[in-house]
């Protein structure tokens, strides 16, 4: 696995201050990702304030992972910006909570069509699905995600 350089690192002044992404955003959950062959890999530690329940990961923090994890399909693989047009997460089992809990967010494109992409992702914990996501994102065109959305390219760490 290779860790992904964070494209929008130093626009903070700028306003990116991302919930899932963000490593300033002092609320947030501050992901990294990393490159898998096809996939698209975040190891996240929940720990105990985004809890749901006792020790037990919040489902609106697991749909955030699963959608973010995707916006990353998207800046990785195809090089642009885009949107969530739909997003639609299974709950299986508990994902627990605390100190030394990691999890694996593990995302891949399904298919393609035209500036459509449909991602199926995963969080698991100890090699046991949790939660899994179907999704579709929108691609915008490189150079309105240029203008808009600050963003030229996703590369690798060397």
């Amino acid at each position: 696995m290779k860790k992904i350089k964070n494209p929008w690192i130093g626009l903070t002044d700028r306003g990116y201050n991302c919930f899932a992404c963000a490593p300033g955003n002092p609320y947030g959950l501050k992901m990294e990702f990393y490159e898998d062959g096809d996939d698209i890999v975040s190891l996240w530690n929940p720990q105990d304030n985004y809890q749901g329940w006792l020790n037990t990961l919040h489902g609106g923090i697991q749909a955030t992972l699963l959608d973010e994890i995707g916006g990353w399909i998207i800046a990785r693989k195809f090089q642009t910006s885009g949107m969530t047009t739909s997003l639609n997460v299974k709950y299986k089992k508990p994902v627990p909570t605390g100190e030394g809990v990691i999890i694996e967010v593990r995302a891949r494109v399904r298919e393609t069509k035209r500036n459509f992409v449909f991602i199926e992702a995963a969080i698991t914990h100890n090699g046991e699905t949790c939660s899994t996501a179907e999704m579709t994102y929108y691609c915008f065109p490189k150079d309105v995600a240029e203008k808009e959305f600050m963003f030229s390219e996703c590369k690798l760490e060397e």
